[in-house]
């Protein structure tokens, strides 16, 4: 995909100016920067929620996000992403396994597939053990576990995640890590935004940096910088 030369606002205070990046399939990013640096704002984009002033997010496919959006576009562009979001948004009184099918149920999948991809998903990250365990039941790196699953339920191939380790301590924080950087080696493209400087010191991808409202710079095999 590519950001391009999007402007994005609030009630027009603007939030993120100007900015283009172009992100190729497989490139795994971090997105860095102090609070209210427009990193989460431009995730919001990213995901068809937060609709840009100027300009617009230029698909894989060469077609614009947002100049000709509809729920069709946007049905079927979210089928294409995963979102791995910071407060999960799990149904705490479903089970493990229903929260997983139901993403996949409002996607349009029919039962088979679902019955087939869900324990698949599940395994992935070791989950499926639990898979009818109610998530009230769960630890809190059990539930993020869950909200993976749920975003690799349709096999997506860009996954977003704003602030994966935010509530993690730092062998968890690794763990959850190594499952993003399989997903990376088969070839799916991540993008995360992040203040951990340890998981992105650690992996040393390519970073982004958001300061006042802008990105300042965009660097290969970096750490965290600001």
């Amino acid at each position: 995909m590519k950001i391009d030369n999007i402007t994005l606002a609030f009630w027009n205070k603007i939030v993120l100016k100007n900015v283009n990046i172009e992100i190729k399939p497989g490139e795994f990013v971090f997105f860095i920067g102090h609070s209210w640096s427009g990193k989460t704002s431009l995730i919001r984009s990213l995901i068809g929620d937060f609709k840009p002033q100027f300009w617009d997010v230029v698909l894989d496919n060469w077609g614009f996000l947002y100049k000709n959006l509809n729920e069709d576009l946007l049905w079927a562009y979210r089928r294409s992403i995963g979102v791995v979001f910071q407060d999960y948004k799990l149904m705490e009184s479903k089970s493990v396994y229903e929260n997983v099918a139901f993403a996949m149920e409002v996607c349009g999948y029919n039962d088979k597939y679902i019955q087939k991809k869900v324990p698949e998903s599940l395994e992935q990250v070791g989950l499926l053990s639990k898979k009818d365990k109610f998530v009230s039941e769960l630890s809190g790196w059990e539930k993020q576990r869950v909200s993976i699953a749920r975003a690799l339920g349709h096999n997506p191939n860009i996954i977003i995640w704003d602030e994966p380790t935010w509530n993690l301590d730092p062998d968890t924080a690794s763990d959850v890590m190594k499952i993003f950087d399989d997903l990376n080696k088969e070839g799916k493209t991540i993008i995360i935004a992040t203040h951990d400087k340890n998981i992105v010191d650690a992996f040393k991808k390519r970073v982004i940096v958001f300061k006042d409202k802008e990105v300042t710079a965009d660097m290969k095999k970096w750490v965290y910088e600001l």
